[in-house]
């Protein structure tokens, strides 16, 4: 395979190098929320589990990571700390990495900006982070103590079918949202709103938080129960269906969570 690869880059592209990457095993996605301000504090705000996926791309989110401890937790947040420090780093960010089965780290990449998934931090440390974000881009000091608290999951609504995934575009004709204590639901549609085929499919993002990850997701299954869009496909259900599998209430799952449940995704 190696000499057939080589053989396709020169080619193709008369050039037969080949990089050869390491081969994680049970790898998770990982990533920690840091912020900065110009006066040279930087926090690191909490961490994130983001390894149910479907075509590399982040569908349900929670804070904290359930397979980590609080000693890896800090091993990780001190690394952080001293690489973005280092820089010299000042804004909101997202340090992202690969955690294969025996806890070893392999960096991603850093996001140097706010993430889709931000909300679970905020509902974990009880914080706003877009308006320390701006607070800090205007000159201002980072006051804010950052500690997490309870359990919080994100399930990002998109306009495509629950199965395969392929695009659904449309006029929304009816939404029913769910509430109560711990829920929230961030969107921009509403009924009459058109939902185009040219940009990213996510349509919302519904978010619980409550105190341990069994009832934070024991309320996610209610808020998806009461969650109605009418006029568009969405993968509610698919959420209905990572959120009752037994993978997933363990909190050891990683990356291939979704092609065991999903064979052919």
């Amino acid at each position: 395979m190696y000499a057939q690869c080589r053989q396709e880059a020169e080619a193709a592209f008369g050039d037969g190098t080949v990089f050869i990457e390491k081969f994680i095993t049970g790898p998770h996605h990982v990533e920690f929320q840091v912020m900065a301000d110009e006066h040279g504090n930087l926090k690191v705000c909490g961490d994130r589990e983001c390894s149910v996926q479907r075509r590399h791309q982040k569908v349900i989110e929670e804070a904290p990571c359930p397979h980590l401890g609080d000693k890896k937790r800090e091993e990780i947040s001190e690394i952080v700390r001293a690489a973005l420090t280092k820089i010299g780093y000042n804004n909101a960010g997202t340090v992202e990495f690969v955690m294969d089965s025996d806890e070893g780290l392999y960096f991603l990449e850093v996001n140097t900006r706010i993430q889709v998934e931000h909300p679970v931090t905020e509902l974990v440390t009880g914080t706003d982070l877009i308006k320390t974000q701006i607070h800090c881009g205007l000159g201002g000091e980072l006051t804010e103590s950052y500690v997490q608290k309870g359990h919080a999951l994100e399930c990002r609504i998109n306009a495509e079918d629950p199965m395969n995934f392929m695009p659904s575009p449309g006029k929304v004709t009816s939404i029913t949202v769910p509430g109560g204590n711990g829920v929230r639901f961030d969107t921009f549609i509403r009924p009459g709103s058109e939902v185009p085929p040219y940009y990213d499919s996510m349509v919302g993002k519904l978010l619980t938080h409550s105190y341990d990850r069994p009832s934070a997701i024991a309320k996610m299954q209610r808020a998806l129960g009461h969650m109605e869009v009418e006029g568009i496909k969405t993968n509610i259900d698919l959420h209905k269906l990572v959120l009752r599998h037994p993978d997933f209430l363990l909190p050891s799952y990683d990356t291939a969570i979704l092609s065991k449940i999903l064979p052919k995704v």
